[in-house]
């Protein structure tokens, strides 16, 4: 009998065990999790979750007799593997336990990046990744508190949203100029500064943090100004750090990320990776990325167990993500990064607009803010190198499907 190892409990994990039963996998699926949870979804964590709006119940992809009612899955939790053994085809964990494997799929995701910072050691600074995280964080939201942010990123304006609708004072320091930087125009970071102010949110762009305040328990967070945010609470939210420790000490290729081919295959070929953690190319774009992605997660423990199962599949999709904050719901397709035009497409001021991104003339991204039609649209028109007239563009009475285009291959 055939045994596949996943190392890992998260939203890959859990599509891989689907997709192996799916496809009549017919041997033995172990599945090896860190944390105290079956397998489970990341982006309510910083929404309704947090939000107490959601039971941690819902979380999970699959309800736990999904895992154990099939005899030939074993899900073990609480459990860290430690190393993996490449010429005898085994992992070993920190309970002492081996597990052989014909098939190893690493599935580690990534981890917050600390804050490297005097004080943040202290009690009451928490990072956001996983429900333990989000149970601590809400133990101390019982109260009216004075909450401040560090990081203005897709998490730390989701709990900045959160935080304030639960009526708490609210503050985000963020060392760039606007928020979400890296990701969205200055007219998309314009509109939610604006929102993120009418919500009662203070935020502190262009400010850097020197050190967080207190003596066993945070009660301040140090400006490179000089000045003192008082903080009953400190959330940091400054970006992840992919999971590649595993990978790299068995002496597989890595490169900010573990490096798979488009089959998620590593450089040995009885291990694959997916999710967070990996290096992979991608046709569409033309080069290698990382995606901290459930879309990108999903699709390559798909592809992982199609390729396992015997069935040939090539992993090359169109990248998406979306941030829920108030009522609006942002929704991303393709990768922004070296624009030369933005396109703004509907009404900023009815909240329900979309900024378009081009590249010598190409589509090459999306933000749809509140336009589910024109995120789900453009997808193809990346996916096919669209060049389209930005005043086309801008005119929302005619649909993105409808519009006339020539492609840049």
């Amino acid at each position: 009998m055939k045994k596949v190892v996943i190392i890992g409990a998260g939203h890959a994990a859990g599509q891989l065990v689907a997709s192996l039963r799916q496809k009549k996998f017919s041997g033995e699926i172990t599945l090896l999790g860190e944390e105290p949870w079956y397998p489970y979804q990341r982006p309510p964590l910083s929404k309704k979750f947090l939000a107490g709006a959601m039971p941690a119940e819902r979380l999970y992809v699959k309800p736990q007799n999904f895992y154990d009612d099939d005899p030939n899955v074993h899900v073990i939790i609480n459990t860290r593997v430690t190393a993996i053994d490449r010429n005898n085809q085994s992992v070993q964990t920190d309970s002492g336990q081996a597990f052989d494997y014909d098939f190893l799929i690493i599935a580690t995701g990534s981890r917050p990046r600390e804050l490297a910072l005097p004080g943040a050691e202290l009690d009451g600074v928490f990072y956001l990744r996983g429900i333990d995280d989000v149970n601590a964080i809400r133990s101390r939201l019982d109260a009216r508190r004075r909450v401040v942010i560090i990081g203005a990123g897709y998490i730390g304006l989701e709990v900045a949203a959160v935080a304030a609708g639960l009526g708490h004072d609210v503050s985000v320091v963020e060392m760039a100029d606007r928020v979400m930087s890296r990701v969205v125009s200055p007219e998309v970071s314009a509109f939610y500064q604006d929102v993120h102010a009418r919500n009662g949110v203070s935020l502190r762009l262009a400010t850097g943090v020197k050190a967080l305040a207190g003596s066993d328990c945070v009660n301040g967070v140090v400006l490179d100004s000089g000045d003192t945010l008082p903080a009953d609470i400190v959330i940091v939210g400054i970006g992840i750090v992919p999971n590649t420790e595993l990978a790299a000490e068995a002496g597989l290729e890595t490169d900010n990320g573990i490096v798979v081919d488009d089959c998620c295959r590593t450089s040995d070929p009885n291990i694959f990776a997916v999710g967070d953690c990996t290096w992979h190319p991608n046709a569409i774009l033309g080069r290698s990325i990382r995606l901290e992605s459930v879309h990108n997660a999903l699709e390559q423990a798909k592809t992982a167990a199609c390729n396992i199962c015997g069935e040939e599949l090539h992993y090359g999709q169109v990248p998406w993500f979306w941030s829920d904050q108030y009522d609006l719901k942002l929704q991303i397709a393709g990768l922004s990064q070296n624009y030369d035009e933005a396109v703004i497409r509907g009404s900023i001021e009815q909240q329900s607009f979309a900024c378009l991104y081009l590249a010598s003339g190409q589509l090459i991204a999306i933000d749809a803010i509140n336009r589910p039609k024109d995120f789900i649209q453009s997808k193809a028109l990346i996916a096919n190198h669209a060049r389209i007239d930005p005043s086309l563009l801008a005119n929302a009475e005619t649909e993105l499907k409808d519009m006339p285009y020539s492609t840049a291959d």
